[in-house]
Formats: structure tokens, C-alpha cells, sequence
């Protein structure tokens, strides 16, 4: 071979390598060069597998029986008849080049050079396969957590979404699909919050998030909706966000449903606030009562000396003595309630039948004046088991129960529906209903019904302690009352009751 010829094979070799493309299809050529350059019977390139670790061929001419991927250079099979040269960079093994048959020295050399040049070459392969597989590996693994976060997102029980400064929504969780407004993320990732969430005023939504992407605070609200005919509140917390540095790129809006939490915090406040109440009516009411007594007795001793006045003195002191008399016995009523309230009688429970004691209560009211013009709709389980109870105080508690149904229906005619049941959401109990289609509660007033003297009837017609001394002995009963009501709409009175064991 001339040295020309040699040098030009070489610079051939060269160009094919440097010519990017597929690998295989490089080596391809470099075999099918040197094969017909050298004009050898057969050139082989052998190159490590990154996938399975041992060395695949490409040769030249392409032969079907020779086998293209051996477990090591060591089963490389060979006549002896060619030239064989390890393909080396930095002491790695990259492969193998075999000529068959070797013809001269000059041959030789050429391969040698050759191999310089596919050595480094086959090494960038390997090495671009080890970083791809690499990159494969990270971003499944980035890809895996990705995953795992947004599940965790998606999984939290409260509606999550998140927007950027030019208050587009990026992210939307799965409560926030199912809930309120309930919006598919694919309908409003993307565009601006304002657009989607209509229930506050854009400007204030926006006054919102601004002022958290200036002071980077927590903002905090609750928000009351109306959803399915059902009010419920809702606790909203804008959260700032840093994606890069210190300044705010995202605020983040958690939306949590607090109603039931705000109903138990508002019977516990209810518990205390009445025990307290309660403490107090105990210490005064004796000290009361000692004045009254003696009013009362002043009151019959006057009366017993009006014999030698004028008559027309006499009536004009009777008048008074009998205003004097009146008071004094209402406020003796509204102490013995305060007492009754302070003091809930223990008397004996037993196993009782909650529908007996709502069908005693309605006998005893059926003659009732009001009653006589209102719709009765009694809506009683008879499946219910017993409860552990004192049927003379639960009669006390659904008179006053229905007769302030009565009173808050226009001059009585209306609809009262009396409903037993058992409690849906706890097995062990049992739910006594009373609704009527009145006038209803105002939200403002429903944390005060229960209170002493508090009442929203017109002044001489009630004490306020009705509901109170309701309170006292259903919680006495290790039970609980609950009220719902919309103004306009009437009210339901919950009593839930213990079931007898």
C-alpha cells in the first residue's frame, strides 16, 4: 500500500467520524472503508455495549452466521489470519478492530492510526450513553417525585391553588375541582383568577394578593357560602411563595371548611359560658330570694291594715299592692328558672321511648290555642331503640321546643313537623327534630338563643330562659341541642339523645 493511499484512508476514516449521525451507521462506513481500501475479506469493529456490558460488531462486509454481541473480547472467535488491535483510551478497553486477512506492515500502521481514532471515539459514545442513561434515571426521578407531590397536593382535604404575579392560576387541586366552584383544572390553569373565582370583588381579590406580594405576610380570612342550600364557612390563607430568591413569585391559597369545627367551638364556648353563668345565678340567687320573701311578706301585712282608710284610698292602695304583688311573683319565677338553669335537677333516668314522650308532649298541647291552627306532621321512626332519660324533663324540653315553634310562625298557622330518627353520623345515638316553617334565627342571634335572659320575642312575653334550662337538661341527659335556621325559612331544633344500653 502506498503511504499516500494511507494517509488518505485515514482522513476518509476521520470525516465519517466527525460527521456526527447514528454511531452504527459511522462505524458501518469505517469498516466498509478500510475493506475496500485495504482490500481485506473482512473488517470488524467491535464496541462496547452499554446496555448489557459486553461488545457488539458492525462489519463488513455483513455477515449473518458471525455472531454481533459477545460477553467479552476474550470470545471474540478468530483464525488467526488477520490483524487484531485493542481500541484503548485512558487504559479503558473500548473494543476491538480485526482485519482479515493482513497483507503487509504498511497495513499495520494504517490500522494502528486508525484505532488511535476510534478509540476516543468509541469512549464519547460510551460516556454520552452512561450521561443519557443518567439523565434517563434523574428525570425519572424527578419525574417520580413530581408525581408524589402532586398527589400529596391533590390528596390534602382542603382546595389548594397557586398563582403567579400576573395572578394566573398555575396549580388547582383535586378539592378545588370537587368543591366550590368546582372547576376542572384543565379550565382554569393558566388563566387569571379573577376570571375564574367570581364570589369576591376582583378588586378586593387582588388588593389581597397584592398586599401579600409586598409584605410577604400570611393573610388570613373567612368567608361564608352558600352551597346546596347549606351556609358553610370557609378559612382562606394566602401564603407567600420565593421560587427564586427573596422576592415573592407565588402566593399560594388554601381554602379549609371550618363550619364543623366552628360549630363544636361554639358549644364549648356555649359550655363554658353557661357553666359560668350558672356558678354565678347559684351564689345570688339565695340573696335574692331573702328580699323577695319580705317584699312579699310586706305586701300581705299592708293589705291586712287597708281597713280604716277611705274607699277610694283603699282601692288606689290595692291597685298598687296588687302591681307589687305581681312582680314580686314574676321575679320569684324568674329566679326559680335561673335556679332551675344553675341547678338542672338529677333526677332518675331510665330506658325511655323518645316517641312516647313527643306523643305525650303533643297530647298535652293539642288543646292549646295556638295549636288549633297550625299543620301537625309527625314524622316518627318507629324502629328507633330507647334512650337513657327522665321523661317528665325531656316533656319539659320539647314543650318549650314546640311552643316556640308556634310562637315564631305567623299567629300559628304553619307547618310543625315532629321527626325521630337515628343520628346518621353516630350509631349510639339518637335525634329528636322539631321544625317549623317560621320566621326564622338571624345567623347573628343562633350563638345566643341559649343564653339566660336572651330572647328575640317583644318585651313581657318571655324570660329568656326557656331555651337556657333546654340546654341544661338535654346536656344533663349527656346529649346535645343544635339549631339550623335561615331567616325566612323557618328552623330546625336538633336534640340528640344517648340510646339506652
Amino acid at each position: 500500500m502506498k503511504t499516500s493511499d494511507g494517509v488518505g484512508l485515514v482522513g476518509q476514516a476521520a470525516k465519517l467520524l466527525n460527521a456526527g449521525g447514528e454511531a452504527g451507521e459511522a462505524l458501518a462506513a469505517v469498516a466498509e472503508l478500510l475493506r475496500t481500501g485495504l482490500q481485506a475479506d473482512r473488517v470488524m469493529v467491535w464496541f462496547r455495549d452499554t446496555q448489557t456490558s459486553g461488545f457488539r460488531a458492525v462489519s463488513a462486509p455483513l455477515v449473518e452466521s458471525e455472531p454481533v454481541l459477545v460477553e467479552s473480547v476474550h470470545a471474540i472467535p478468530s483464525d488467526g489470519s488477520g490483524v487484531r488491535l485493542s481500541l484503548e483510551h485512558e487504559e479503558a478497553l473500548m473494543g476491538l478492530l480485526e482485519v482479515v486477512p493482513e497483507r503487509d506492515p504498511e497495513q499495520r500502521e494504517i490500522l494502528v492510526i486508525i484505532a488511535d481514532l476510534l478509540a476516543p471515539y468509541l469512549a464519547s459514545l460510551a460516556l454520552s450513553a452512561d450521561l443519557a442513561i443518567e439523565v434517563a434515571a434523574q428525570s425519572r426521578e424527578i419525574e417520580g417525585q413530581r408525581r408524589f407531590i402532586s398527589l400529596v397536593i391533590d390528596t390534602l382535604p382542603v382546595g389548594l391553588y397557586v398563582i403567579d404575579r400576573d395572578y394566573r392560576i398555575k396549580i388547582w387541586n383535586r378539592q378545588r375541582e370537587v368543591g366550590a366552584p368546582g372547576l376542572r383544572r384543565d379550565e382554569v390553569v393558566g388563566r387569571q383568577v379573577f376570571e375564574v373565582l367570581t364570589r369576591q370583588p376582583p378588586e378586593m381579590l387582588r388588593a389581597d394578593f397584592d398586599r401579600v406580594f409586598q409584605t410577604g405576610e400570611i393573610l388570613q380570612d373567612e368567608l361564608d357560602v352558600t352551597l346546596g342550600g347549606e351556609l358553610r364557612s370557609f378559612r382562606l390563607s394566602k401564603i407567600p411563595m420565593r421560587l427564586d430568591g427573596d422576592e415573592i413569585s407565588h402566593v399560594i391559597t388554601i381554602g379549609e371548611d371550618v363550619t364543623e369545627s366552628r360549630r363544636i367551638q361554639g358549644q364549648i364556648m356555649q359550655s363554658e359560658k353557661l357553666a359560668a353563668i350558672g356558678q354565678l345565678a347559684a351564689g345570688v340567687m339565695h340573696e335574692i330570694n331573702n328580699p323577695l320573701a319580705t317584699i312579699s311578706a310586706c305586701v300581705a301585712a299592708i293589705g291586712g291594715r287597708l281597713d280604716g282608710l277611705k274607699p277610694a284610698e283603699h282601692t288606689r292602695v290595692d291597685e298598687y299592692l296588687e302591681i307589687i304583688d305581681k312582680e314580686v311573683d314574676r321575679c320569684t319565677r324568674i329566679v326559680d328558672g335561673l335556679l332551675d338553669f344553675s341547678r338542672p335537677k338529677g333526677k332518675a333516668k331510665a330506658g325511655v321511648v323518645l316517641n312516647e314522650v313527643l306523643e305525650g308532649t303533643l297530647f298535652l298541647l293539642k288543646h292549646h290555642q295556638k295549636f288549633k291552627r297550625l299543620t301537625l306532621v309527625r314524622e316518627l321512626d318507629g324502629s328507633i331503640p330507647p334512650i337513657t332519660g327522665n321523661a317528665e324533663q325531656l316533656t319539659q324540653v320539647f314543650m318549650a321546643l314546640m311552643l316556640n315553634a308556634v310562637d315564631a310562625m305567623n299567629e300559628g298557622r304553619g307547618k310543625l313537623t315532629v321527626r325521630t330518627g337515628r343520628n346518621p353520623n353516630q350509631g349510639d345515638e339518637v335525634v329528636a327534630e322539631i321544625e317549623d316553617n317560621g320566621v326564622g334565627i338571624p345567623r347573628a342571634d343562633q350563638s345566643k338563643i341559649f343564653e339566660p335572659f336572651y330572647t328575640t320575642k317583644p318585651p313581657g312575653r318571655g324570660t329568656g330562659l326557656g331555651l337556657s334550662i333546654c340546654y341544661g337538661i338535654v346536656e344533663d341527659h349527656r346529649g346535645r341541642i343544635e339549631v339550623e335556621s335561615q331567616p325566612g325559612r323557618g328552623s330546625t331544633f336538633r336534640v340528640f339523645l344517648p340510646v339506652h344500653p
